[in-house]
């Protein structure tokens, strides 16, 4: 998983300068690391749990990015609470069935659709806008922190859960 830089999609020729394109890239960042981390896999080895009870799994992780990039830049930025969510389960898209290529096919479909959109939201909202959530108004700043806390955290999962399937490990 380890890339030469000029092959490495994440990286950018010149530094990001200012906050917004700082935030931009960071998020951008483990937006790109974990479709790599998902990379020429089989739909099974996507689907693999990690360490019981843990219900983990790179496919999980695409599927609950899914429903997290819905629910902070429709439902939240944009006021679309009564948008139905994405995976409805409790476990916030972990869940599913036989990983099969078509689940799998959808399921990146789907997180690309939702990050495609939250671009689109945040290049024209104001970092300093403040939004609802659950009766707190908070600036769309911190929405975007809290994408990267998100992803960051859930990559480092990533990486042990590939590392698992066939050793490879990455930056």
């Amino acid at each position: 998983m380890w890339l030469p830089q000029d092959q490495d999609p994440r990286m950018n020729e010149t530094p990001a300068r200012g906050e917004r394109a700082v935030l931009v890239e960071y998020l951008e960042h483990y937006r790109a690391t974990l479709e790599l981390k998902c990379e020429g896999l089989t739909p099974e080895q996507l689907g693999t749990r990690s360490v019981p009870p843990s219900r983990m799994s790179l496919l999980g992780m695409v599927r609950h990015f899914a429903r997290v990039e819905q629910s902070w830049f429709r439902r939240i930025l944009e006021g679309q609470h009564d948008l139905e969510r994405h995976f409805q389960d409790e476990d916030g898209g972990f869940a599913f069935g036989e990983p099969t290529q078509e689940l799998v096919d959808a399921s990146f479909a789907l997180l690309r659709e939702e990050v495609a959109h939250a671009r689109e939201v945040l290049e024209r909202t104001d970092l300093d806008a403040l939004v609802d959530v659950h009766g707190d108004e908070i600036e769309v700043r911190d929405v975007v922190v809290h994408m990267i806390e998100e992803y960051a955290r859930h990559c480092g999962h990533a990486d042990l859960l590939r590392e698992c399937l066939d050793g490879r490990t990455g930056q």
